[in-house]
């Protein structure tokens, strides 16, 4: 990577007919920062007075592009690298310890990091978040370890570093990962006033409302055409020992209601072995949410940012049109992004 890095955003955004803003070259700026402290040279490190933070975490409201710059700074890497989504690399984790559950946590923690420091001398996290009581448990000794092993850390996140799992049970325990966080990460605001993904340019057409006769028959029909010549058949998927059974399967194109995906115990776990078998998903008649679906509404959360991380395109059926959505109080922020998403997972130019 050259100093050169800002004309390579600008072009960049050009091809893609993005724009392009002052906070957005400040990031860029960060980064390149950041890539000169942690990938120079052997030497220049052993020379180097300078203590540099492993860490790059950058935050904002949904839509500012936090993924879009990452993903290019990622794409320059040419070290050793993995891009992970996070729900994924906790059950690995978690998988990993049910198989070393002989051993003591601590030797556990550590063989995992070398295994990691084995694949990837940076790893990148897009749209961190954390909600679940077990993951922020562990953070702390997890992260603490994979700094110590000099492991670099890229995250996006909508939430800054001390607000992280906020009001979550026992957030006590979750503090030393925060303070380990703020250590080691270099932290910065990405602000823009616009959504990029609610532009004239990006509108839905994948997207059908409300929840009528004709709104089916607009549906049914887009799914003939979608599945013509495709042969239909019936996909069990086994997730250690549970099957979930996939319907309306053809050739990779899935249909599904709503409440099979999200008003039974599936997690991310689950989502990802659903999604790795399909092409395009179609998600039927997803309801209002407030606080008495709030369950239903976090497994949808789960399910989006799967869907959004493997890069599959879908279409929907729902109760409003996406401006419209309402949210359970405590989800509103996290589902700002899922809206957010849908308008670019939805729109004829993503496929």
């Amino acid at each position: 990577m050259t100093k050169k890095l800002q004309n390579e955003f600008i072009s960049y955004c050009n091809s893609k007919q993005l724009e392009v803003n002052s906070n957005q070259i400040d990031v860029i700026n960060k980064l390149e920062q950041y890539y000169q402290g942690n990938f120079q040279s052997y030497f220049s490190k052993l020379f180097s007075k300078k203590s540099f933070k492993k860490g790059f975490y950058l935050y904002g409201g949904v839509g500012v592009g936090k993924t879009m710059i990452l993903n290019f700074f990622f794409d320059h890497l040419k070290e050793r690298k993995l891009r992970l989504h996070f729900n994924e690399f906790m059950l690995s984790f978690h998988d990993f310890v049910h198989e070393k559950k002989e051993q003591e946590e601590e030797n556990i923690i550590n063989h995992f990091v070398k295994n990691l420091q084995l694949k990837a001398t940076l790893i990148y996290f897009d749209e961190f978040q954390v909600t679940n009581i077990v993951d922020a448990m562990i953070l702390g000794k997890l992260f603490d370890q994979i700094f110590k092993e000099d492991i670099k850390i890229i995250v996006t996140s909508n939430t800054k570093i001390s607000e992280l799992y906020k009001d979550g049970l026992q957030r006590d325990q979750f503090k030393p990962f925060i303070k380990i966080m703020e250590k080691q990460s270099i932290e910065f605001e990405l602000k823009i006033e616009d959504d990029y993904r609610k532009s004239n340019d990006n509108q839905k057409q994948r997207y059908f409302y409300p929840l009528n006769q004709e709104t089916n028959f607009k549906m049914n029909k887009f799914f003939r055409t979608i599945t013509k010549d495709k042969k239909h058949s019936f996909k069990i998927i086994n997730v250690k020992g549970r099957d979930f059974k996939i319907e309306n399967f053809y050739e990779g194109v899935a249909r599904f209601n709503f409440n099979e995906l999200c008003d039974q115990n599936l997690g991310a776990e689950d989502y990802l072995e659903i999604i790795k078998n399909c092409k395009f998903i179609v998600i039927d008649q997803i309801p209002q949410f407030d606080d008495t679906n709030s369950n239903q509404q976090q497994r949808f959360i789960t399910l989006l940012d799967v869907i959004y991380d493997k890069n599959l395109p879908i279409s929907i059926t729902a109760n409003q049109n996406l401006d419209k959505f309402k949210s359970s109080k405590l989800l509103e922020k996290p589902f700002k992004r899922t809206i957010s998403r849908l308008y670019e997972l939805t729109s004829i130019n993503y496929n």
